[in-house]
C-alpha cells in the first residue's frame, strides 16, 4: 500500500492499556523491531486513560505508602538483563538497579519493597526507553485518552473512538490491556450504597484500589469509627492510608518491636472477614532474582498424563481439582516443608502443614470479648511473624508457602481454558481452595504485620472476629460489624470500606469500551463447558490459546485483536502478575513474546532470515 508520495503508507498498532501487560508488548516489540525493514513503516498508538506508561494501579501520583509485594530485585519489564551496553528493549534493568542508577530515586536493595509510584517511575522510563530505541520508520504515539468503543473498518483492521481529540484513530491491529475493572455494585454492594446515600455523613467505598477512595478526613473525619471488609493486601493500605497517612508514626525500640504514635486525626478502624486472619506476611527474601524451583510431584508431565488419562478413560480430558492436582501440590509443599526442618537441623520430622488450620486458624473457637479473641489473634500473628523472620529459604513454613507461588504456572495448566470439570473448578478451586491460596501466598512485607499488631495493641485497629458480619442498623442510621463467635463483638461506623478487589466480570464491568463490545458482539464471555455439553458463564473474556485472540459472540475470532492480563481472567488463572523477573522466560514474558511476535508478523514488518 503506497501514499499519495508514492511511499507506502504506515501499518498501524494500538495497545490499549499502558500498565504491566500493556509495557511488556511493546518492549518485546521494541526488541524485535530493531530488525525490521526500513521500507515499511510502522506506526504504534499507546492509549491510556490515566497516565500512559504507567496506567492507573501504578500511576505515579499516588502516596508512597502504598507498596508493592514482591521485592525489587525480582522485579522486571525487560525481556532480558542488562549486557553492558546502553539500556534498552531485550536488555534492560530490574527495579532495584533502574532506582541505584536513576537521580532522585532512592537505594534500592533487591531484597527491599518498592512504592508503587516508583514502580510506576520505573514503568514510564522503560516506556521512555522503549520510545528512544525505535528506528527511524517506527513512530510511538502516546494518547492520554479513554477508549469507548472500537468499530470494524470496512478495509480491514479498526477504528478506535477516543473520549477526546483526535476522537478517532485507525489501526490494524489492536491489543485489549485494560487492566482492573470497576464493576457495577452485587446486592450487597447496592444495598449499602442506597443505605448511605439516604443519610448525611454516612459513606460506603467499594470497589477500588484505596489509592483512588476519598480517604480524607472530608469523608472519614477524625475519631469517625470506620469498618473494613476484606482483611487482605488492599486492607493494608486503607490501614496506612488513616494512621501514617493522617501524621501517625510508627517507632521501633531497642529491642526491635514496633509502637504506633498517633497524632490524633486519626479514625477507629474495626475490620473483619471470613477468616477473620489479616493476610500474613512473606517470608524475608533470602532468594536470588532468577531463583527458580523444580517441582517434583507437581510438573507438566503430571498433569498431561492425568490429562490424557481422563480421556482415555472417559471420553474428556478435565480434571478433578481435589483428586488430579490438590494431592500434588500439598506432596509438594510437604517435601519442602520436611527438607528445609532438616537443612536446618532439625532431627525429627515435623506434623504436614494443614493449609486450611494456617488460613482458619479460629475455626471452632469462641471468645468471651474482643479482648479474649485480640490476644488469640495477636499470638496467631506473633507466631507467624517469628516463621517470616527465619525467611523463605531457611524458615521451614515459607519456603514451604512459597511453592503456591513458584507452581502457578503449573497449576494453570491444569486449570486454564476449562481443564477441570465445571463443578470441581467453580466448589473446589474457587471456593475452596482460592482463597487460602491467596491468604497464604501473596502476602505484604513483614514490617506491614509488624505495623498492625502495633496498631491493635494501640488500640486504632479492631478486628472484629471470625465470620464477620456486615450490616445496617435503621434505628441508629449506621453500619454495624460483629462477629457471632465474640461475646459482646458488635460495633457500629459512619463509614463503611469494602477493601476487596474487584472481581474481572464482563458482565458487571462499567467500562463504555467493555459494554459497546459486548452489545456489538465483537467480544464474548467465556463460558466453560463439561463434558455432557452443560455451559457455565463465568465473566472473563473469551480468547483463544497463545497468542490470545478475542473470540466474537458467533464464536469465531479476530486475527487482528489480541486481550492479555486481568480482562482475560477466569478464561486464564492469576492474570494480576505485572512483571518479570530478571534472566528467566516466566509466563509474563511468554505472552507478550506470543503477541508482539503475532502483531509484528501480520504487519509484515520484521525482516525475513532465510
Amino acid at each position: 500500500m503506497t501514499n499519495s508520495r508514492g511511499g507506502c503508507l504506515p501499518c498501524t498498532l494500538g495497545v490499549i492499556g499502558t500498565g504491566p501487560r500493556g509495557i511488556s508488548v511493546l518492549e518485546a516489540m521494541a526488541a524485535r523491531l530493531a530488525h525490521s525493514d526500513p521500507d515499511q513503516p510502522l506506526r504504534i498508538y499507546a492509549i491510556d486513560d490515566t497516565e500512559v506508561g504507567a496506567g492507573r494501579v501504578w500511576r505515579t501520583d499516588q502516596d508512597d505508602w502504598y507498596t508493592m509485594n514482591t521485592v525489587a530485585g525480582q522485579i522486571t519489564m525487560y525481556s532480558g538483563v542488562p549486557d553492558g551496553g546502553p539500556w534498552r528493549p531485550g536488555a534492560g534493568p530490574a527495579l532495584d538497579e533502574w532506582a541505584c542508577a536513576t537521580e532522585g530515586e532512592a537505594d534500592l536493595g533487591p531484597d527491599d519493597y518498592a512504592g508503587r509510584q516508583t514502580y510506576g517511575r520505573y514503568l514510564k522510563s522503560v516506556f521512555a526507553t522503549i520510545r528512544e530505541s525505535l528506528p527511524p520508520h517506527v513512530e510511538l504515539i502516546a494518547l492520554n485518552r479513554r477508549v469507548i468503543a472500537l468499530e470494524r473498518r470496512p478495509v480491514g483492521g479498526w477504528l478506535v473512538e477516543l473520549d477526546q481529540m483526535p476522537f478517532l484513530v485507525a489501526a490494524d491491529q489492536v491489543l485489549l490491556a485494560t487492566g482492573h475493572p470497576v464493576n457495577t455494585p452485587d446486592p450487597f454492594e447496592q444495598r449499602m450504597l442506597d443505605f448511605a446515600g439516604a443519610r448525611d455523613g454516612v459513606h460506603y467505598l467499594h470497589g477500588d484500589s484505596a489509592a483512588d477512595m476519598p480517604l480524607g478526613t472530608d469523608t472519614i473525619p477524625a475519631g469517625t469509627t470506620v469498618a473494613v471488609k476484606g482483611l487482605g493486601l488492599s486492607f493494608y493500605d486503607v490501614m496506612l492510608a488513616l494512621t501514617t497517612g493522617r501524621g501517625g508514626e510508627f517507632k521501633r525500640g531497642t529491642d526491635g518491636t514496633l509502637t504506633y504514635l498517633p497524632s490524633g486525626q486519626e479514625p477507629k478502624i474495626v475490620a473483619g472477614s471470613r477468616s477473620s486472619l489479616p493476610i500474613p506476611a512473606r517470608g524475608v527474601n533470602q532468594k536470588a532474582p532468577d531463583h527458580t524451583y523444580a517441582p517434583v510431584f507437581l510438573t507438566r508431565e503430571t498433569i498431561l498424563g492425568a490429562q490424557q488419562e481422563q480421556q482415555r478413560d472417559h471420553g474428556h480430558g478435565q480434571l478433578s481439582f481435589n483428586r488430579h492436582v490438590l494431592p500434588l501440590i500439598l506432596k509438594e509443599l510437604d517435601l519442602v516443608y520436611q527438607e528445609t526442618h532438616r537443612d536446618s537441623g532439625g532431627q525429627e520430622p515435623l506434623p504436614p502443614l494443614d493449609l486450611d488450620a494456617l488460613a482458619r486458624p479460629f475455626t471452632g473457637e469462641a471468645f468471651a470479648s474482643p479482648a479474649t479473641f485480640h490476644e488469640r489473634l495477636l499470638e496467631v500473628m506473633r507466631d507467624d511473624l517469628q516463621q517470616a523472620y527465619l525467611g523463605n529459604a531457611r524458615g521451614p513454613l515459607k519456603a514451604a508457602l512459597d511453592v503456591l507461588r513458584d507452581t502457578r504456572a503449573v497449576v494453570r495448566l491444569a486449570v486454564d481454558y476449562g481443564g477441570l470439570l465445571p463443578a470441581s473448578h467453580h466448589d473446589e478451586f474457587v471456593r475452596e481452595f482460592l482463597p487460602g491460596n491467596a491468604l497464604l501466598s501473596a502476602g505484604p512485607p513483614v514490617e506491614r504485620v509488624e505495623q498492625l499488631v502495633a496498631l491493635i495493641e494501640e488500640g486504632t485497629v479492631e478486628i472484629a472476629g471470625p465470620d464477620t458480619r456486615f450490616d445496617i442498623c435503621e434505628t441508629s442510621g449506621r453500619f454495624t460489624v460483629s462477629s457471632p463467635r465474640v461475646t459482646d463483638s458488635l460495633s457500629q461506623a459512619r463509614v463503611l470500606i469494602d477493601a476487596r478487589v474487584p472481581t474481572p466480570d464482563l458482565r458487571r464491568d462499567t467500562s463504555r469500551l467493555t459494554r459497546s463490545l459486548l452489545a456489538s458482539g465483537v467480544i464474548s464471555e467465556y463460558r466453560r463447558t463439561g463434558p455432557l455439553g452443560d455451559s457455565h458463564p463465568t465473566g472473563g473474556l473469551n480468547i483463544t490459546r497463545s497468542p490470545f485472540h478475542v473470540i466474537d459472540a458467533e464464536g469465531a475470532f479476530h486475527d487482528d485483536l489480541y486481550a492479555l492480563g486481568i480482562p482475560t481472567e477466569h478464561t486464564r488463572w492469576f492474570t494480576q502478575v505485572g512483571s518479570g523477573k530478571p534472566g528467566l522466560n516466566t509466563l509474563f514474558r511468554q505472552d507478550a513474546a506470543a503477541i508482539a511476535e503475532a502483531m509484528l508478523d501480520h504487519a509484515d514488518i520484521l525482516e525475513k532470515t532465510a
